[in-house]
Formats: structure tokens, sequence, C-alpha cells
């Protein structure tokens, strides 16, 4: 998914007018899409007036709006903005800084508004800069005077923080919900093949036989603390910065806890510097979105190699692999290889939030505008790659046989040998040293460790007996293991279940 705006051509109209067109959005963190391909105007009339516009003598330069304004992508916090900015009202008349009737007009016309933005009849102002003057401007035009009372006790730089906080807690709701779906998607598929046997590797050799579903287990505990992390973000996002006002707080006798409660927030933020310059809950997340990726392409990466001929391990559904231009008998695994580029692209933002904010000064800068498009777009293709990931992943096949036949080459028994010595009574690391030449003889003579004679393995392993082939076998190997986190069929139903 991409941000809200997309900017088309860019050219301009008749009366200083650019047109964009509206991708699909989220809309603050919902996995709605919105109609497509929705058009609207944006004013770049210089001639606007400005809300900070009185001690200036000179309009600002076109150039200047341009550069400066944000509205094409901070317009997808509308709804939020709106949202804080009804709380601001009822806070205000609930203290008796506005009258019930005020209030409740301007109420009225920011769900007006509200609808309009919905239904993408609003137009939007480059001249005004941002999502906030736009609604603010619109609210005066339909209300009158009134209007221009809701940013009383409040500033932009409080109200950008609040907007960005209700929109982030919106969309790790969302994410919360992606993964706990991914997550009981991965517990089921482990149930199903909790003794389907397959090869278990490290650097990529194989090491000891295991089973499918303690692999998809292995996929499940990552993303379990993924979502752990998201949630722990978003106790830490959920806290109000509105009426700590420009940096200093605010002369008006507002109630902070009250506009709290309206806002479903859990606490307010307590020094009021901090509250408006800071973006630590925009970098945490960026952070555990970026790890959260990670562990998705490491996935991928996995599913690339499992699918090619080579391994033949699994079977990727064909709507969601391409073919080539060229070569008619290619099954691309384009789906996990995107997500393991986008990956690349999460973790950049991470990169950027941190080199936005190492060093500014406190309070706010400007510098902050730049926060919110990688924040919308790491969140978007985290989003989108939860998604897409989930559907792959439930249509996905094993090939248990060509699986099973991979889990016996390579001495995958052979750790199972040493400790059958062990247990006879020889000293691991002599019995480490007695089954790599048995290993070693296995493999001069073309043959698996199991497949030894045994009068083999008794010239390297003086203390085997002939029971020792009930420990040779992938089947004993897994079911050896018998333990919580172990790879034995029944350890794996148990932590499905």
């Amino acid at each position: 998914m991409r941000p809200a705006v997309a900017r088309a051509s860019g050219q301009r109209g008749r009366g200083g007018v650019v047109r964009y067109t509206r991708a699909l959005s989220r809309g603050g963190g919902t996995a709605r899409a919105r109609p497509a391909a929705r058009a609207f105007a944006v004013s770049m009339s210089s001639h606007t007036p400005k809300p900070w516009g009185g001690r200036f003598e000179a309009p600002t330069d076109a150039r200047v709006e341009t550069f400066t304004a944000s509205v094409s992508f901070d317009q997808r916090l509308a709804r939020h903005d709106i949202t804080g900015s009804v709380a601001h009202a009822r806070m205000l008349a609930h203290v008796g800084v506005l009258q019930a009737h005020e209030a409740d007009a301007i109420v009225t016309g920011l769900e007006d508004i509200r609808a309009d933005i919905e239904a993408g009849r609003f137009i939007w102002s480059v001249a005004l800069e941002d999502v906030h003057m736009n609604v603010e401007t619109a609210l005066v035009a339909r209300v009158g005077d009134v209007g221009k009372k809701l940013h009383t006790a409040r500033s932009r730089n409080d109200q950008v923080a609040t907007d960005l906080r209700l929109w982030l807690r919106d969309a790790l709701d969302t994410l919360d919900a992606r993964l706990h779906a991914l997550l009981g998607l991965l517990a089921r598929r482990a149930l199903d093949h909790a003794a389907t046997v397959m090869p278990g590797h490290t650097h990529l050799q194989p090491a000891q036989p295991v089973t499918v579903g303690h692999h998809l287990l292995a996929w499940h505990a990552m993303l379990e603390r993924d979502r752990a992390r998201l949630g722990e973000v978003r106790t830490r996002v959920n806290v109000l910065p509105l009426g700590a006002a420009a940096l200093a707080g605010t002369s008006f006798p507002i109630d902070r806890a009250y506009t709290a409660r309206l806002l479903g927030f859990d606490a307010v933020a307590d020094n009021s510097l901090d509250a408006v310059s800071d973006r630590d809950f925009a970098i945490e997340f960026c952070a555990a979105a970026a790890l959260c990726m990670v562990h998705l392409s490491r996935m991928c990466e996995e599913l690339v190699l499992w699918s090619a001929p080579a391994y033949g391990f699994v079977h990727l559904p064909d709507g969601y692999c391409t073919g080539s231009s060229i070569m008619p008998q290619k099954k691309n695994p384009d789906v996990p290889e995107l997500i393991r580029g986008k990956t690349g692209r999460v973790q950049g933002h991470l990169v950027a939030l941190l080199t936005l904010m190492k060093g500014q000064p406190l309070a706010y800068n400007k510098d902050n505008q730049e926060d919110k498009e990688p924040l919308f777009d790491a969140a978007d293709t985290l989003d989108a790659s939860l998604a897409i990931f989930t559907g792959m992943l439930e249509a996905l096949e094993f090939d248990t046989q060509r699986l099973a036949r991979a889990a016996r080459v390579g001495h995958p028994t052979a750790t199972d040998l040493a400790d059958y010595l062990v247990r006879r009574g020889v000293a691991f690391r002599d019995a480490h040293e007695q089954v790599g030449k048995a290993v070693r003889a296995a493999e001069q003579a073309g043959k698996e460790l199991a497949d030894l004679p045994f009068e083999t393995l008794l010239a390297h392993c003086p203390t085997v007996l002939q029971d020792v082939y009930a420990v040779l076998t992938v089947e004993g190997s897994l079911a050896a293991r018998d333990h919580i986190g172990g790879t034995a069929p029944a350890q794996v139903r148990a932590a499905a279940t």
C-alpha cells in the first residue's frame, strides 16, 4: 500500500489549480479500500490569507508554499484531526471557555467536513499548508466566526502530535489484528504438520531432522515477539500531548484529563516541551515494524529456496507467482521476493526518522513535517506484507515426500549416535570423535550413516549394540526430543494448541 496521496503529473490547470489522484488508503489504520483514482483539486494561490499572517507584509512565495506544504500527505490525518478537534471543543465548553451552543456549532461543522472528506467532496488547498488549516478554514467558512474560537488553548504543534498518535494507535490496532490472524494460521498449519518430517539446517547444511510443524512454530515465535513489541509501542503512543500548546502550555483553565478520556488516551504527557517535540513513538514503531519485516523476510527467503526445483519442499500457489517474459517454464516467487525487498524500505524509514531527530533542539521544529511519510509508508508496507503473506501461507502446499527424503540425507542422526554412546558410558568428546570417523567411513562408502553395516559402526564406535539402529532413524530422532521446545510431534501438538 502507498501513502494516501499519489502525485500525478502535477500539471497546472486553470486558476492555479493542480490535480492529484488519491490512491488506495487504509484511511488511518483500517484495512478498508477507498474509492480508487478519485480526483480532487488543490489550490495553489499564493494570495490565500494565512492564519499566522498578521506580522507579515509580503505574501508567501508560491514556490515556498509548494515546498513547505504537507497537505498532499498529511491529509490522511483528517479523520483524526477532526476527532481531536471535536474533543478539544467539548473540553473548552466543559471548562467554560466556550459556551455550549458554540461548541455544538463547531462540532456540527466539523462532522459535516468529515462527511465531505469521506465522500471526496473536500477541496484541499496547498496555500493553507496542512490538514489542520484546511479543516479550520473550512470550519470558519461553514459556521462563521465561532469557528475561529476552536484553536483557543492549542497550537498546531500539540495538534499534529495528537493527530499522529491517534492515527498510529489505529494503525497499531489494525496490525495487531493482522498478526493475530497470521499467528492463528501458523498454529493451525503447525498442528496439521506436527509429524511431517523435514531436514533442519544450520549454515544451510543438513543438521538434524525436525518437523514442518516445529519449523512453522519457529516462525510463530518470531511473530509473537513482534506482536508483543507493537503492543508495547501502543502503550507509549497512547499518551495525550494536547494541552502542551506551542511548547509552554496554555494560560486557559483546560482539563487535559477530560480530553484524554474523550479520546481514549491512557495518560497525558507531563512535560509540554517534550510533548510537542517527541517522536520517540514513531521511531519505536518503525523499529518494531522493521524487525517484523526482517522476520517476514527470513521466512520469505526460506520459501524462495524451498520452492526452487533443487529443493522442491513447497509449491507456492499460482496466484502468488508470476512467469517470465521469455522463459515459458518459469514460475517466479515474486511475492516472497518483494516482501524480502520491501524490508529494506522499512529499515530505511527507521534510519530516516532517527536521522531526522538526532540534531533537533527543543521544542518543535519544521523538520518534524518529514516524520509522516516514513511513518505512513512503514505502516502501510508492514500491513500489506502481513496480509499477502497470510494469504500465500494459507494456500501453500508442502511436498511431504520430498521433505521426508531430504530429511534422511547428510547423516542427520549423527548427534543421536553420539548421544547413544554417551549413554553407553563414553565421554561426549570421545563420542563426537568416534561418530565423526563413522561419518567419514559412510561418505567414503557412498552411504548414509544409518545405512552402515554393524561391523563398520562397531569398528569406529566400540560400545555400540545391535539396538543402535533404533536411534539412527529420523522418526526415533524426532521422538527422542520430547521436551518443551523440542521437535517431537507430541511437543509440537502441545505448543500449537
